[in-house]
């Protein structure tokens, strides 16, 4: 990117890391809290709630899709006045989202399959998804010169492979609280933020 990009583009007010992430960032605490909160009440050997399958399920897809909308809304907001470059990184980022999930798709059936252990994917799916959406995020973080988000996208990353050592439902209460915690920290820290680039 040249320098001359860089001028214009604080001149004109615009700056990648100026996109606002509250929105994404409730929602996505709404997905992690009540989707694999529900979850984690309801699974194991002696769950505290008995709870049909479609309710977690149900409660993380509205999280999910409302945290990707407010996300796009955002990205799209900053991209208005973005130079050539800019615009060729939230473009390659936006691609990682579905080839990730497709390597994920394949990699975790694939795996599934071979050990003969379909009930793995239980375990594996969320887990692998937030690793998987915290390596995103500090891509995105980075791209966008967005301290808060790349610290929450490592975050993600380490409490999604740390999970993975507790027997369940461990690694939903690890979503749960360290997961949705961090989204309702970063939303909290979000405005604050975004007035120092001012």
């Amino acid at each position: 990117m040249s320098t001359t990009s860089i001028v214009e583009g604080t001149a004109t007010g615009h700056h990648p890391a100026r996109a606002d992430q509250r929105g994404a960032y409730g929602w996505f605490a709404v997905a992690f809290v009540f989707g694999h909160g529900g979850f984690a009440v309801s699974q194991g050997d002696d769950p505290l709630l008995e709870l049909p399958l479609w309710v977690p399920l149900l409660l993380l897809a509205i999280g999910v899709v409302g945290g990707m909308t407010a996300a796009m809304r955002a990205g799209g907001r900053v991209q208005r006045g973005a130079s050539k470059d800019e615009l060729l990184g939230e473009k390659l980022l936006g691609t990682a989202w579905v080839t990730g999930f497709l390597a994920l798709l394949v990699g975790i059936t694939g795996l599934t399959n071979t050990l003969g252990m379909p009930e793995l994917q239980t375990v594996l799916w969320p887990t692998a998804s937030v690793f998987l959406v915290g390596l995103i995020n500090i891509g995105e973080g980075a791209v966008r010169r967005n301290v808060t988000h790349y610290v929450l996208g490592s975050w993600l990353a380490l409490i999604a492979s740390a999970a993975l050592l507790l027997p369940s439902p461990g690694p939903f209460w690890v979503l749960t609280i360290a997961g949705g915690g961090a989204y309702l920290l970063a939303a909290i820290l979000e405005p604050r933020r975004i007035a120092k680039l001012d």
